[in-house]
Parts: C-alpha cells; structure tokens; sequence
C-alpha cells in the first residue's frame, strides 16, 4: 500500500509539473498590450501579423490613454503600454511604472474636423463653424484628460475657434467615442484623428487643422516595469517594416524604421 501511494505521488508531482510547464508556456506565448482607442484597427491588424509571424498571441486593451496609464501605474497585468501622446508616458515613466530604455515612437497622425458622410468641406474660421454647429455641439475627447482633445483644443485656439465653440462642446471619454457620435449624427461636427476618419465611411473630413496648430501627435510605446521577455520582440516589431506599412494603410503616419 505504501509503495503504490508512493507511485502514485510521484505520478502526480509528475504531471503537476508538467502542467506547470505547459501553463508557463502559455503564459509566455502571450502579451498583453494597454493602448490609446485611436489605434484600435491597426493595432488589431498588427496583432495578427504577429501572431502568425511568432505564434504569440497578442490581446489588446484599448482605451482612453489618461485611464489606461493609470492603470498602468497601479500595476495592472500589462507587457506593453502604447500612448496617444508623450505626456502621458512622461507619467507613467515618471512613475517608474515602465522601462525607460524601452520607449520609442512608433506611429504619427493628422487632426480633422469632420462631419456626416454628406457634408460639405468647412474653411477653419468662426463665423462658418458657427454656423455649421447651427447652435448644436461639437464631439471632442475630453479637453483636459485625453489626449486628442488636448490637441484638439490646441488647434482650435491656434485657428481662433476656441471662442466660438468653447461654451458648445460635447467632451468623450476617448476619440473614438467623438468619432461615432458624428457617424450617428448626433453631433454635426467633431475634432479627431486622420486616422479615425479614416476608417468610418458615415464621416467626411471637413478639414485639417494645419500641423503646426498643436503639438506633433506622436505614439510612443514601452515595456511595462514587469513586462515578460516577448515584450520587446513585439516592440520591435512595432517599429519594423509590416506593422509600419499597417499603420499607413490605417491613416497613420510611419515613424519607425
């Protein structure tokens, strides 16, 4: 009776072990990516191409970039963290919460004021935005939080506009959520990303605010303070020739090599 408890302990610290192993390997073909909700599309194609390209699957948390780096700092599960602007990951850098030899930009975009699919182009000055608003509102990402209302705001006070719009804005968790509310209609205009109208056949770019209107629109990316080892293989691979022809292909500016 001893001997065959025995056997069958060692059967079962056996497979045990084994079981560690397979789990561990899992855990290894796996990274998980915090990134700003403007890159949602491309990054799901990237994630793809990875995948097949490694057999490592990647899985995505796409939000606004304000929660996600907090997040981030209090220590959520994540390898990599993308960011919609360099101040956020000033912050989270600062917070010693990812691995600062690590970053890099790894995409660029565009800021546009858009409309329904079936309006017409808009001359960025006050008297005819006013009028195109007809007293409705304008959809923008949170001014002070995320970071395409915070360009959006820059552009508009650079053109002259903030005046006329500031007591008139519909202010959204995240780009995106701006993006549907004018693919709905329910605002006739909205400030987004090159690269959200882009992908939505429901809006058309009125306009582009001019480049030097806000700050260069960057995306930098890093491994997270405790990041697995794959992490940096899919950075890298960010910046590569596959993802960077993505990014293109999705509105995006390319910055890497």
């Amino acid at each position: 009776m001893f001997r065959f408890s025995r056997r069958l302990l060692g059967v079962a610290v056996a497979a045990a072990v084994g079981f560690g192993a397979m789990v561990g390997h899992a855990l290894a073909d796996r990274i998980t990516v915090f990134a700003a909700a403007s890159m949602t599309d491309a990054l799901k194609r990237i994630g793809t191409a990875y995948t097949d390209k490694t057999g490592t699957e990647v899985v995505f948390s796409l939000a606004g970039t304000g929660a996600l780096a907090r997040q981030i700092e209090a220590g959520a599960p994540a390898d990599v963290f993308i960011s919609a602007d360099e101040a956020w990951m000033d912050y989270v850098n600062t917070a010693g919460a990812v691995k600062p030899e690590s970053i890099r930009p790894i995409a660029a975009n565009s800021l546009v004021l858009v409309g329904t699919a079936d309006a017409e182009p808009l001359a960025l000055e006050p008297k005819a935005l006013a009028g195109r608003l007809d007293g409705n509102r304008l959809a923008i990402a949170d001014t002070e939080t995320v970071p395409a209302g915070r360009y959006g705001k820059a552009a508009l006070q650079a053109t002259g506009l903030w005046d006329t719009v500031a007591d008139r804005l519909a202010p959204m968790d995240n780009v995106r959520v701006a993006l549907a509310s004018v693919a709905r209609g329910d605002t006739p205009l909205g400030v987004v990303y090159g690269s959200d109208a882009h992908i939505e056949p429901k809006v058309n770019v009125l306009a582009v605010f001019p480049a030097d209107s806000h700050p260069a629109i960057v995306y930098p990316a890093a491994a997270t303070k405790g990041a697995s080892d794959a992490a940096r293989g899919f950075l890298d691979f960010l910046t590569g020739p596959d993802a960077q022809a993505i990014f293109t292909d999705s509105g995006f500016t390319g910055v890497g090599g």
